[in-house]
């Protein structure tokens, strides 16, 4: 529907531009007025010959506008042909971009992971780890540092499979090629939730409802664990240097790190898909 609109859009511009611009097209819209003034002139001088000469007088005047459109595209031919693509290709140029769904090499944000990531996540379906103890999410440095944890989603089954698979799939990675456990911290956040939480401060965050890939399934907050203690301290060496390994793994799998961000949030991966949130 929007390419038929681009194309009589199109066409209008067109044959305005030709008629207002060109002497040519000025010099025949004049003489197609004449015309029309004079031929309708007649045929109202003659209307009391009756209904049938009157259909042949405007047969008569349709003809000769065909004709005369006929003559001046052929006139004109060489100005046609290079205004129309020149008004043609920057109107659907703009058209397309205004709407990246109707690009064909738009993909989703998210780089494509390698073959031999890909073969993994058509393989084997990794299986969520033994949920924590609650008692784990509520100790005095885990409060400090999120203080709203304790009322967090940590269903697998909410988020997104292809999400949930690669999220998976780096925690195996991080565990048996760098030794760090991970641990789900939230999944699926629901939208009274990313308001409550927004309404605390952008310390926290600044998406609202809806604005957060949480409430598609579609992102995780993660934290590592030792010693059967959770560590989200950005002030331990030890955390940070398997934040960065974290990142780097995330980013393999096809998933975008909250490390790169300006206001970094260094345990927040999310997989962005085509035609979620209008993107």
């Amino acid at each position: 529907m929007l390419i038929l609109i681009a194309l009589l859009y199109v066409c209008l511009a067109s044959g305005l531009a030709w008629l207002v611009l060109f002497p040519g097209g000025r010099a025949w819209m004049s003489r197609g007025m004449h015309v029309v003034r004079g031929l309708a002139g007649r045929a109202g001088a003659w209307g009391h010959a009756g209904t049938r000469a009157a259909g042949a007088m405007r047969d008569s005047v349709a003809l000769s506008l065909r004709e005369r459109v006929v003559q001046g595209l052929r006139r004109h031919q060489v100005v046609l042909a290079i205004g129309a693509p020149a008004i043609l290709i920057p109107s659907l140029l703009a058209l397309a971009l205004s709407n990246p769904a109707m690009l064909p090499m738009y993909e989703s944000s998210a780089a494509l992971p390698d073959e031999q990531v890909a073969a993994l996540l058509a393989g084997e379906q990794l299986v969520p780890p033994v949920a924590l103890p609650p008692s784990v999410f509520t100790t005095a440095e885990v409060e400090l540092v999120r203080p709203m944890l304790v009322g967090a989603s940590r269903n697998w089954g909410l988020l997104h499979p292809d999400f949930s698979q690669r999220l998976l799939l780096a925690f195996k990675i991080m565990k048996e090629q760098h030794g760090y456990e991970i641990a789900l911290l939230e999944g699926y956040r629901s939208p009274a939730r990313q308001d409550e939480l927004a309404a605390s401060g952008g310390h926290v965050t600044n998406a609202r409802a809806f604005q957060s890939w949480h409430q598609y399934g579609l992102a995780a907050d993660c934290a590592f664990l030792r010693d059967g203690k959770l560590v989200i301290s950005e002030k331990d060496p030890w955390a940070m240097r398997g934040y960065q390994l974290y990142g780097e793994v995330a980013e393999s799998l096809g998933l975008t790190w909250g490390g790169r961000w300006k206001m970094m949030d260094l345990g927040h991966i999310e997989l962005r898909m085509r035609g979620v949130m209008g993107r």
